[in-house]
C-alpha cells in the first residue's frame, strides 16, 4: 500500500483472538475512538461484514464513508472505501502475526485521501493519529475480553 501509514503493536493474545475483535465491525463504536456510528450494509452468509457505513469524528467535521471488507482469517483483514463526499480514497489492513514470545504483533496500514482540501502533512499526521489510536483501542479491547 504505497504512501501509507504503518504502525505495529504487540497484544498478549492469539492472532485468532485479535482477528475476532477487529472483524467485529458493529462493536467499533464501543472501543474505536472517534467512531460515532456503524451501519452494516451487507454481510456474507458466514455473518462477516462485507460493507459498512461509518460516521467518525474528523476533528474538523463529521466524516461519513462506506468500507468494503475482505478477510483471510485469522491472519489478515483488508478494506477500501467507496469514493464519497468525504473520502476520495482509503485503503487499510490489519495483519496478525504470532511473535516469538507467543503474543500477536498487529500491523496496521492505512492510506486515506479526503475529498476536501487538506495539506499533505496534515493528512499524514491525521493518519498517524488514527492508526495509533486504533491499535491502542484494539489492544485494550482484546485484553479486556481475554480477562473475562
Amino acid at each position: 500500500m504505497g504512501d501509507s501509514t504503518i504502525q505495529t503493536i504487540e497484544i498478549d493474545a492469539t492472532p485468532a483472538e485479535c482477528f475476532s475483535v477487529a472483524a467485529d465491525i458493529p462493536s467499533y463504536t464501543e472501543w474505536a475512538t472517534g467512531v460515532k456510528a456503524v451501519e452494516v450494509l451487507e454481510s456474507a452468509p458466514d455473518g462477516r461484514v462485507q460493507r459498512a457505513r461509518f460516521t467518525v469524528d474528523g476533528m474538523v467535521k463529521e466524516i461519513s464513508y462506506v468500507l468494503v471488507y475482505s478477510y483471510d482469517e485469522p491472519s489478515e483483514m483488508t478494506w477500501f472505501a467507496e469514493p464519497g463526499d468525504d473520502i476520495a480514497e482509503m485503503a487499510g489492513s490489519y495483519r496478525f502475526e504470532l511473535s516469538d514470545n507467543d503474543k500477536t504483533e498487529v500491523i496496521y496500514a492505512l492510506r486515506a485521501v479526503p475529498s476536501f482540501g487538506i495539506p499533505g502533512f496534515l493528512r499524514r499526521q491525521a493518519e498517524k493519529q488514527v492508526v495509533g489510536t486504533a491499535l491502542r483501542g484494539l489492544r485494550k479491547r482484546v485484553e479486556q475480553l481475554a480477562a473475562n
